[in-house]
C-alpha cells in the first residue's frame, strides 16, 4: 500500500510519499488477500525530465508486467530527453511544452503500450491491481502549477488524464491508503456512508448530501494559497508520517512505511529533492545530482 500526497500552493507544489511496497496473494475467486511481505524501499516520486519542473507520483500496483513502475518511468524519462532512438517526436521542447501533453504521453506509454500488452499476455494474472499516477509541474512560460491524475482501474480501463483541480486553485490530494488523512483532514472515515445507511437507516439517495454537510462542517482548512513552500513541505511530511504511524498501530500489517521521500517543484527552482533515500553511498557516486 501507499500514501501519496500532491500539495499545491501559489509558490509551487510538493510531492510526498512513503516507501512501502506490499506483496499480496489472492486465491482465485476470493476477494480477501494475504500479505506475503512488505518491503520498505520502493520509489514512488519521479522527476520526468532532468532540469524541467515536472514530476510524477504513483500509488497502487508497483509494477506492470514484470517491470517495476520505477523502471517504467525512467524509460519514459529517456524518451522525453531524446535518449531513446526511434521516438524523436517524444522529445520535449524545453521552451514549448505543456504538463497536459506530458500527462497524455505518460498515459500512452504506461497504459496503451505497456499495461494493455501485459494484460493481454498469455501468462497475465486474472486480476490486475489498480495503479494511479499524478503528473504535476509547470508548463513552459506558465506561472501556476498543474496536476493531472491518471487511474488504471482494476477492470483494466483508463480514462484520459484529468485535471486534478482548476489551475488557479490550491489544495491537497492524497491517495493510496487514505483512512488516516480522511479522518484527520475531512473529519470522517471512508466507512461512514456504510454506517449511515446500514446502522442508522439513512436512505441511500441522501448519503451524498449528508456527507457533504459533514465535510463542510468538520474538514480541516490547512491549505492557504500564500503558504510558504517550506511550510507546505513540512505539512506534506506530517501527512505521510501520520499515515505511517496510524497504520502501524491499527490491526494488520504495516503497509505504509519506510523512508519518507519529498520533492518540491517551483517555477524558478524547478524540481528539487527535499528528502530522498539512496541504496548507494554519495562518497562512491559523486556525479549524482539533485535532479536525478
Amino acid at each position: 500500500m501507499t500514501i501519496a500526497i500532491s500539495l499545491k500552493i501559489n509558490d509551487g507544489l510538493v510531492l510526498a510519499a512513503d516507501s512501502a511496497s506490499t506483496v499480496v496473494h489472492a486465491s482465485s475467486g476470493q476477494q480477501a488477500v494475504n500479505v506475503i511481505n512488505v518491503y520498505n524501499n520502493a520509489n514512488k516520486i519521479f522527476n520526468l525530465y532532468k532540469g524541467l519542473p515536472i514530476g510524477a507520483i504513483t500509488w497502487g500496483g508497483g509494477s506492470i508486467g514484470k517491470a517495476s513502475i520505477e523502471t517504467i518511468v525512467k524509460d519514459l524519462r529517456d524518451r522525453f530527453s531524446g535518449k531513446r532512438n526511434g521516438h524523436p517526436s517524444w522529445k520535449l521542447d524545453e521552451e514549448n511544452y505543456t504538463v497536459e501533453n506530458v500527462a497524455k504521453l505518460f498515459r500512452e506509454f504506461v497504459y496503451d503500450e505497456l499495461y494493455l500488452a501485459a494484460k493481454n499476455s498469455p501468462d497475465a494474472p486474472p486480476e490486475q491491481p489498480e495503479v494511479g499516477f499524478i503528473v504535476a509541474g509547470y508548463s513552459s512560460h506558465v506561472g501556476m502549477a498543474e496536476e493531472y491524475v491518471i487511474n488504471i482501474r482494476a477492470d483494466g480501463t483508463c480514462q484520459p488524464p484529468q485535471l486534478l483541480r482548476p489551475i488557479p486553485d490550491v489544495g491537497v490530494t492524497w491517495a493510496g491508503q487514505p483512512d488516516a488523512l480522511n479522518r484527520l483532514m475531512m473529519g470522517y472515515s471512508g466507512e461512514l456512508p456504510n454506517v449511515l445507511m446500514n446502522n442508522l437507516g439513512v436512505p441511500a439517495n441522501q448519503i451524498e448530501a449528508v456527507i457533504k454537510v459533514i465535510q463542510q462542517s468538520l474538514q480541516a482548512p490547512v491549505i492557504v494559497a500564500p503558504m510558504p513552500l517550506q511550510d507546505a513541505i513540512e505539512l506534506a511530511e506530517f501527512m505521510v508520517e501520520t499515515t505511517i504511524k496510524y497504520t502501524r498501530f491499527i490491526p494488520g500489517p504495516s503497509t505504509v512505511g519506510g523512508p519518507i521521500e519529498i520533492a518540491a517543484i517551483s517555477k524558478h527552482e524547478g524540481f528539487r529533492w527535499i528528502r530522498r533515500k539512496h541504496y548507494y553511498s554519495h562518497n562512491l557516486n559523486r556525479t549524482e545530482t539533485h535532479n536525478a
